[in-house]
């Protein structure tokens, strides 16, 4: 039996993945958590041979779960099923040793093949997906040029982001400029939708 555990933030995507998993004869899914927090803590329990996340949950989300997931149990391969395919989410999931990177409208006996493959040792990537992250290259933004880009949302005055993230005003300034410049943006409000379309922040 292939033992999984789900981390999906929607009780009732969660509960339907998890109805439809326990259709196959040999996958068992022996956890199911909410959150990536809860996702770490769940999959240290039970100590799954897979962990199916999705990327946007509370608090910790899918990615930095992945990553976090894949130091605590080595032996645990990560899946990304998603809603959101985007280029940046995929190179991001790699980078955090995620061994397959879906999108949630794929039938489900392709998921249930994905896990056999995925067990199996193989990487499974949505071939569509795979084309787009080659073709939008890499994420151009710096770490520092993130956190002030996520910092801006909602309307935050340079003063509230300097203040948030410990930098001086000036320093803020530079980071938002250089982020506008690379994502080809006119302003921090289309910087920050434009990463975000691609999955960089």
């Amino acid at each position: 039996m292939i033992r999984v555990v789900l981390a999906e933030d929607q009780a009732m995507v969660r509960g339907a993945l998890a109805s439809l998993l326990g259709l196959e004869p040999d996958i068992d899914v022996v956890g199911e958590a909410a959150s990536g927090d809860e996702l770490l803590t769940v999959a240290a329990r039970v100590q799954p041979d897979i962990a199916l996340l999705d990327i946007e949950m509370p608090g910790m989300d899918g990615i930095t779960a992945a990553g976090k997931l894949r130091e605590s149990l080595p032996g645990c391969r990560v899946m990304i099923l998603t809603t959101f395919g985007r280029p940046g989410y995929l190179r991001r999931a790699m980078e955090s040793g995620a061994s397959a990177f879906l999108v949630k409208d794929s039938p489900a006996r392709e998921l249930a093949a994905a896990i056999r493959r995925v067990q199996a040792g193989e990487r499974v990537i949505d071939p569509a997906l795979a084309a787009a992250a080659l073709s939008a290259g890499p994420n151009p933004l710096s770490p520092r040029e993130r956190d002030v880009l996520i910092a801006s949302a909602n309307g935050s005055t340079i003063s509230d982001i300097a203040a948030h993230l410990h930098l001086s005003e000036g320093t803020v300034r530079n980071y938002l400029s250089s982020a506008i410049q690379k994502t080809s943006a006119r302003n921090r409000t289309e910087a920050l939708q434009r990463a975000g379309d691609q999955g960089w922040l």
